[in-house]
């Protein structure tokens, strides 16, 4: 039995005669999907599989098709006689184009036995001729396969030897998925040996030595891999001593090894080939010729075994010396090859005589983590879920290394500068103007690692959030912020309710909160006020006295002099409380609500909620005359009667519900700002500041202007108090029953709080009331049947997109304070707002 071994992916092209039975073996062995048949395709441009006249438009289609799904990543097989070499290299081109292995399957059965089927079959209607000339082209054909490009051949021989043939499917030499590590991913060593044990040892692992002290393997007592990007040669002063150790630990199981281009060539040069001795390889070959010949021999063999790339943790993580593009990721190629070592250059040198490279980084819009190395830079930086962790030891830098997944950097300083870099390591900063934006920093798929989590924004979201941002929002300069959306409590098991306090708590015990604090939820429009002490230049924010802005980025009113009065009186508001001096800034950022919710939603009340209300009013009490008036004749309409009543009673409840949130309004008249957080100032956060001390600051504005500011009421529970678990509940269900909208419970150590894990918490879970409740989901939702879908909802996707936009907002504010560069900030606010377009339901 012959078994024949296929890479997972790859162009497999069955080779021979006309019934030599390709078909057959392709049906037995693949699944239907998996082959394009060229008679199949005849059929499909010309209506007849054997009209040889249409086989170049056939076969234009069946390449195409095929690259398709190669670029998807699927085998794919070509039922061909894939007899003539410009057929096949065809096949070969299209292989190539799509960086795939080529696989030819040649099923040499005899003349005689092909036209035996053939004569069975009527549609083949062509002489024994044609076979034969077929014959001798397959046995042209046999000697030429692998020169063409096909890097495996199969050649089954006979009926029976086809008949016994298996497939057996092997991965790539770079797919290494089922490791998942956790990895120690390190950065380029070039020969700095005793750096490379400073840094293992730093990282945890126990190094062995050898009777000569020399390293030649280490562990990890937590089981941790280590990942070496390449360059482990040229340059230092310890080259064999660091394959030494390398080459133990890989053996041993310990680590894995991607090469370098420095190994690359000193590949060539041990194999012979005529290379330059430059680039620090001179010494290298000084430090070998120390050696003893086995060392080198088995450095040489270590050296040619290196596979370009890896494919690690299920997909997540590839590693690459030079980097890879998405499209590259687990394909084999030359080209794979060169840029995995090499990387991607423009065909320019800059003023030091070096290549520039192609930034491919900044393009990259992969799921997968790209870890790679080969370029130094003085700082590892994320850049679109790719990093470089060359740091340039040899150059008198860092041997740095990642920590996977947990995206730790750990690094060791050089002892010295080994090697004089050809150009400075710490390179001068590119001169950009730090308030200009650039498209390119927000534009199409993007990938953010921003210190409180990572999230990757899809260009169709960053295309509606650029829509919103470049035709509707505030001046750029004066949005640091964006509010997060805010995910309501898991769901109630409560008789009747939707949406209850029991569960709000049960969520934030679960996450490790021992105190919250509960805060009236206000029925408004959520506003964000950037209020400047004196108009004029602050904090490079431009020229004005502030800035009122909605949770998207708009300006409040439509009408600039509301703003620019409600703006004045909170500034008043803001010195008369001392805050200024109290707080060292000459501006600051306030979290509000606006009051009322008819100030901002007059329209949406209007037309959404008040022409519902409206209908039913006029509609529902005819009907129950209706109802009566049969009734009264005798009629069996009791059941329907009593179920109109209650439809009736839920409107009216409905009706009370959003009449609760519209007052009238002039201009400011009537209208109120209600602030629950002081989230930065000039140079300063205070997301760290716990919740007490942001309402308490809110509560001194509304003692300095009652009329512009509204309190906000609260209760602070300790989660492991029963009865104080118990009062808050109490207190809900008698702000609700009073036509409250309900509370936000907020962990009590501040915006910023975090779990045992120093993730961040849900910044707050809105538990909203039972009648409120009524505005979102309908007058007739609390009826059991529709109460018991309801409360199938998932909120996973909600809570998900409120914690990244939590973390995208914090992360903007720290750095407003660190003086970062306008670009910096809004590419983070930007994705906060960007976040808005995710597909979840608005009801919650």
């Amino acid at each position: 039995m012959s078994t024949l071994e296929i890479p997972e992916l790859a162009l497999v092209a069955l080779v021979g005669l006309s019934g030599s039975g390709k078909s057959t073996f392709a049906r037995r062995h693949f699944a239907a999907t998996q082959v394009l048949s060229s008679d199949t395709f005849r059929a499909m441009v010309a209506d007849d599989e054997n009209d040889q006249s249409a086989s170049s438009d056939a076969f234009d289609v069946l390449h195409y098709v095929a690259g398709k799904r190669l670029r998807a990543g699927r085998l794919t097989v070509v039922d061909a006689t894939n007899l003539q070499p410009h057929a096949r290299a065809g096949l070969v081109q299209v292989a190539r184009e799509h960086d795939v292995l080529p696989v030819a399957i040649v099923l040499d059965v005899p003349e005689q036995v092909c036209w035996e089927r053939t004569r069975t079959r009527p549609e083949r209607d062509f002489g024994r001729h044609v076979l034969s000339r077929m014959q001798r082209d397959l046995k042209r054909s046999l000697g030429q396969l692998g020169r063409e490009g096909f890097r495996k051949v199969h050649v089954l021989r006979g009926v029976d030897e086809i008949e016994a043939a298996q497939v057996r499917y092997e991965r790539l030499y770079n797919d290494r998925r089922e490791v998942t590590g956790p990895f120690d991913i390190v950065g380029d060593v070039h020969g700095c040996r005793a750096e490379l044990e400073a840094l293992l040892e730093k990282l945890g692992w126990v190094l062995r030595r050898d009777g000569q002290g020399r390293p030649v393997d280490a562990t990890h007592p937590a089981g941790r891999t280590a990942v070496f990007v390449g360059d482990l040669v040229d340059r230092g002063p310890d080259s064999p001593g660091v394959l030494r150790l390398v080459m133990g630990m890989v053996a041993a199981g310990n680590a894995i090894c991607v090469p370098g281009n420095h190994e690359e060539k000193l590949r060539r040069k041990l194999r012979g080939q005529q290379v330059r001795v430059t680039h620090g390889l001179a010494e290298t070959l000084e430090q070998l010729d120390a050696e003893d010949a086995a060392f080198v021999a088995e450095a040489k063999e270590f050296i040619e075994g290196l596979v370009s790339h890896y494919v690690l943790d299920g997909g997540k993580l590839v590693v690459a010396h030079a980097g890879l593009k998405e499209e590259y990721h687990g394909r084999a190629s030359g080209r794979v090859r060169a840029f995995a070592l090499w990387g991607e250059t423009t065909g320019e040198t800059d003023e030091y005589g070096a290549p520039v490279r192609y930034p491919w980084a900044r393009d990259y819009r992969g799921s997968a983590t790209v870890v790679y190395g080969h370029t130094p830079t003085p700082t590892p930086e994320w850049i679109n879920n790719t990093i470089c962790v060359d740091t340039g030891c040899v150059f008198g830098g860092q041997l740095t290394a990642l920590r996977y997944p947990e995206r730790d950097l750990v690094a060791v300083p050089a002892a010295r500068e080994y090697y004089p870099p050809v150009r400075p390591l710490v390179p001068p900063e590119p001169v950009r103007d730090p308030g200009v934006l650039d498209l390119a920093d927000v534009a199409g798929r993007r990938h953010h690692d921003y210190g409180y989590g990572t999230t990757t924004i899809a260009a169709e979201n960053a295309a509606a959030a650029l829509e919103v941002m470049s035709r509707f929002a505030v001046d750029p300069r004066w949005l640091p912020w964006l509010p997060p959306t805010m995910a309501p409590s898991s769901t109630s098991t409560v008789d009747g309710f939707l949406e209850h306090p029991a569960q709000a708590f049960g969520d934030y015990r679960a996450a490790g909160v021992d105190r919250v604090v509960c805060e009236e939820k206000h029925m408004g429009s959520r506003c964000v006020v950037l209020v400047v002490r004196e108009d004029g230049v602050a904090a490079g924010f431009g020229e004005g006295g502030g800035v009122v802005y909605t949770r998207t980025g708009r300006p409040f009113f439509a009408d600039p002099a509301l703003n620019e009065a409600l703006l004045t009186r909170v500034r008043v508001a803001v010195t008369s409380a001392g805050l200024w001096d109290e707080l060292a800034t000459d501006w600051l950022l306030l979290d509000c609500e606006l009051l009322p919710w008819s100030a901002k939603a007059s329209g949406l009340i209007r037309e959404q909620y008040a022409s519902v209300g409206a209908a039913g009013r006029a509609a529902l009490p005819a009907v129950l005359d209706v109802l009566a008036g049969a009734a009264a004749r005798g009629l069996a309409v009791d059941e329907l009667r009593e179920r109109t009543t209650r439809r009736a009673a839920d409107l009216a409840r409905y009706t009370d519900a959003y009449r609760a949130y519209v007052r009238p309004t002039d201009g400011l008249a009537g209208v109120t700002l209600a602030p629950f957080a002081v989230l930065a100032g000039r140079g300063t956060t205070y997301t760290g500041r716990d919740h007490g001390w942001h309402l308490a600051l809110a509560d001194r504005l509304c003692a300095a202007d009652p009329q512009t500011f509204t309190p906000t009421r609260r209760t602070i529970v300790e989660l492991a108090d029963e009865a104080q678990v118990a009062a808050a509940t109490d207190w809900w269900l008698e702000l609700t029953a009073a036509g409250g909208e309900g509370m936000v419970v907020k962990p009590y150590a501040g915006p910023a709080a975090v779990d045992g894990r120093g993730r961040l918490l849900q910044p707050g879970l809105k538990c909203r009331g039972r009648d409120y409740l009524r505005i979102i989901y309908g007058p007739e939702y609390t009826g059991p049947e529709r109460l018991a879908a309801l409360r199938q909802r998932s909120l996973g996707r909600k809570r998900g997109m409120a914690l990244r936009e939590h973390g995208l907002g914090i992360a903007a504010l720290d750095r407003l304070a660190e003086g970062a560069p306008l670009w910096r900030r809004h590419e983070l606010v930007f994705a906060i707002l960007a976040c808005e377009s995710e597909p979840v339901d608005p009801r919650l």
